[in-house]
């Protein structure tokens, strides 16, 4: 990989336009040979009824970095990255501020691939725990 971090930077963040990832104002902030990270809000906008964040909203957020982190670290000239599978365990409330989303990989194989995304508060305390499968799929 040739690209300097805020290349990556720019590129994940110009893919959001008009798509969910724009919509729950994510941003793209961090990059490093291994990880990922980006910042969502935590306004009402993304909460549940009684005003806390919706986990909804952080699953969106952890495959949103994931799925990026796929295609910057695959070779998407000849491949296109898919979601597959999803799990998430919610361990604390947030109800402003910002959280953060790291991605990284666990396995990295040439079809399939598996992400762990650490979504953390601006205190760095632990708030969801996802694991993300990534699919390559050749281009046709």
């Amino acid at each position: 990989m040739n690209f300097s971090k805020e290349e990556v930077l720019e590129q994940c963040n110009s893919m959001c336009k008009n798509t969910l990832m724009e919509t729950l104002n994510i941003q793209f902030v961090d990059f490093s040979e291994s990880s990922l990270t980006a910042k969502m809000p935590v306004t009402p906008r993304v909460h549940q009824p009684d005003g806390v964040l919706h986990g909804g909203a952080s699953v969106a957020l952890a495959e949103s970095v994931g799925s990026a982190g796929a295609h910057i670290f695959m070779n998407t000239d000849e491949v296109s990255i898919r979601g597959i599978e999803i799990a998430a365990n919610h361990v604390k409330g947030v109800k402003d501020g910002y959280v953060y989303a790291r991605a990284s990989f666990l396995h990295k194989g040439r079809t399939t691939q598996l992400w762990q995304i650490r979504i953390t508060n601006e205190a760095d305390e632990l708030i969801s725990l996802v694991k993300l499968t990534t699919i390559a799929l050749p281009k046709s």
